[in-house]
């Protein structure tokens, strides 16, 4: 079932960007423009949580196979190299909320001085130039301001929405023993926002006491 989850989230990723690009003008007076834009983002947010759940090897039962999604879904979404981020991942789940997570921010909690610090964790030169060449390479299909509204803006404004729901929200201070262990809270029970607001990863307390239960099933766990 893991499979055909991903499956699902990488076709509908590349359907719908081919079709934005294809066929949503850039108008901000029409609402589609904004309903196609908000579409995209949450796409993009479950590309990396599928790269997440690979990396707790929850997405296919075959090593290679969840390697390999976990590698496609993480190069599609930014040209994020897949073993770093499995490797820091790791930290973050054996020291989390600490000075050895490397998702975590103890000097400073304020939201955007966390998410730039949260960003520069990952941000390399070789995926920079991957995302150049491949914005370049679409230019021979699409207008720079195409690629710009449908890919890059969705791409970056997903990385608010996670980081929000999966690092800020349910790791920031104060830590109380309701948190403890894994110094993580969860949002209230409401599975449909939970869903649509990052694919249940607001129920993040569960995440961490349970990792390798797979996000389109942290619901049945929710406490």
């Amino acid at each position: 079932m893991g499979v055909i989850v991903a499956l699902l989230i990488l076709i509908s990723w590349i359907g719908h960007l081919l079709f934005t690009l294809q066929n949503q003008p850039i108008a901000p007076q029409d609402p589609w423009f904004w309903i196609h834009l908000a579409i995209q983002i949450w796409l993009f947010t479950g590309l990396f949580i599928t790269a997440h759940d690979a990396m707790h090897g929850t997405v296919a039962k075959s090593k290679i196979m969840n390697s390999f999604l976990g590698v496609t879904s993480s190069m599609l979404y930014a040209g994020l190299w897949y073993p770093m981020l499995k490797k820091k991942h790791y930290l973050h789940h054996q020291h989390p909320a600490t000075g050895q997570d490397p998702d975590y921010s103890v000097a400073n909690q304020y939201f955007l001085v966390w998410w730039f610090r949260f960003m520069k964790q990952y941000i390399t030169i070789w995926q920079i130039l991957i995302m150049a060449s491949l914005f370049n390479l679409g230019l021979l299909w699409f207008s720079q301001q195409q690629l710009l509204i449908f890919w890059i803006v969705p791409s970056i404004l997903s990385t608010f929405q996670l980081f929000y729901f999966g690092t800020f929200r349910p790791h920031r201070m104060p830590h109380d023993t309701i948190s403890a262990p894994h110094f993580a809270r969860s949002q209230k029970r409401n599975h449909l926002w939970a869903m649509l607001s990052c694919y249940f990863f607001g129920y993040h307390l569960e995440h961490h006491a349970s990792p390798g239960t797979p996000w389109w099933q942290l619901y049945r766990i929710k406490r």
